[in-house]
């Protein structure tokens, strides 16, 4: 099983999710009542709607993780699942996203945009070395 499943079998237990196609057209997603949460497009990346504001306000702890890739501009963040830890980094930040949107209207609903084909994401090696993926 790899990373990118066992996350979204997780998720798919959390009574506030439910999951489906992703609207994008690539891989599974799972949505809140209000919007689509998470697009996981391969076995080791998955587009995150945080919404601008948490991105706003999380972007300087985002930056320093190299697990998370950030396109300016969009509301979605990309984790890169390379091992464990980066599975609880998505669930915590799915925690977020989920508080993020239950808070007061501030931007219009998000359209499929998430950032899949947007980020390149380079593979870590055992020793921290970033190498370009495959």
């Amino acid at each position: 099983m790899t990373l990118a499943q066992r996350a979204l079998e997780q998720l798919e237990a959390w009574p506030d999710l439910t999951a489906g196609q992703a609207s994008c057209g690539t891989g599974r997603a799972v949505r809140s009542t209000r919007s689509e949460i998470a697009h996981f497009h391969t076995d080791h990346d998955v587009d995150l709607n945080l919404t601008s504001r948490a991105v706003g306000r999380f972007a300087q702890d985002l930056t320093v993780s190299s697990a998370i890739r950030l396109v300016p501009g969009s509301r979605w963040v990309t984790v890169h699942l390379d091992c464990d830890t980066d599975v609880d980094l998505l669930l915590s930040l799915v925690s977020v996203a989920l508080h993020a949107q239950d808070q007061p209207p501030g931007e219009p609903a998000p359209s499929a945009g998430c950032n899949f084909h947007r980020v390149t994401v380079l593979r870590r090696d055992p020793a921290g070395v970033a190498q370009p993926a495959p």
